[in-house]
């Protein structure tokens, strides 16, 4: 993730009406990414197989998006991500994010 993008709406009125707890989600974004072990693309990855299980097309539109824009992550790196998102998930996910890899 770039430095202070966030997804949602919500975070624009938390970063506007609560800057504590926008802080709080800057740290946390930057103690959850470091690429220590796992390198960002590899984590981005697996954020995107997390999203995709939750069944919501514009949060993983969004990601696989940033994905494919900020790392150069190809089609055929999320349709891996998402075999493991049909094994774990189900075929109503799996399917879902395909349509909207599809689509992109």
């Amino acid at each position: 993730m770039k430095e202070g993008i966030f997804f949602g709406e919500g975070m624009k009125f938390v970063k506007e009406s609560y800057p504590d707890i926008y802080g709080a989600v800057v740290e946390l974004n930057k103690v959850a990414y470091t690429g220590k072990v796992l390198d960002y693309k590899t984590q981005k990855l697996i954020a995107i197989g997390i999203i995709a299980a939750t069944g919501d097309d514009l949060a993983t539109e969004k990601q696989m998006r940033s994905g494919m824009n900020e790392l150069n992550i190809t089609k055929e790196e999320i349709v891996d991500s998402l075999r493991v998102v049909l094994l774990t998930s189900g075929m109503p996910a799996f399917t879902k994010a395909m349509k909207v890899l599809n689509k992109l």
